[in-house]
C-alpha cells in the first residue's frame, strides 16, 4: 500500500530542523522504508525548510509509526502536524 506523510514545522523550528538535518539524511540513506518520493516543504522562497514530505509503500501503518520513531527529526521535536494517510495513485506523470 502506498502512504503519504505530511509533516509540518512548529513555526520557529528551522534551527531544530538544520541541527539535524545530516542524522535524518543518513537515516533515510539507510532505506528504513520503501521511499518513492520524499523532500522537504518549504516556504514560497521555495528553499527555506518548513516540513517534511514523504510517499512510502508499507504493509501496515505501524511500519510508517516505526519510520517516523527512528527519524532524527521526529526526536528533534520540530514538527508541529504530522498527517499519515493511505494514498490510492490514480495519475503519475512524475514517471514519464
Amino acid at each position: 500500500m502506498i502512504w503519504i506523510i505530511v509533516c509540518k514545522d512548529k513555526v520557529g523550528a528551522l534551527p531544530g530542523r538544520m541541527a539535524v538535518i545530516e542524522e535524518h539524511r543518513k537515516y533515510l540513506s539507510t532505506k528504513p522504508i520503501k521511499t518513492l518520493v520524499s523532500g522537504p516543504l518549504t516556504d514560497l522562497d521555495g528553499e527555506t525548510m518548513n516540513g517534511s514530505f514523504f510517499m512510502v509503500e508499507a504493509d501496515q501503518i505501524s511500519e510508517i509509526h516505526q519510520f517516523q520513531q527512528n527519524d532524527p527529526l521526529y526526536h528533534a521535536d520540530v514538527w508541529e502536524d504530522i498527517i499519515i494517510s493511505p494514498f490510492n495513485k490514480r495519475v503519475d506523470n512524475l514517471s514519464n
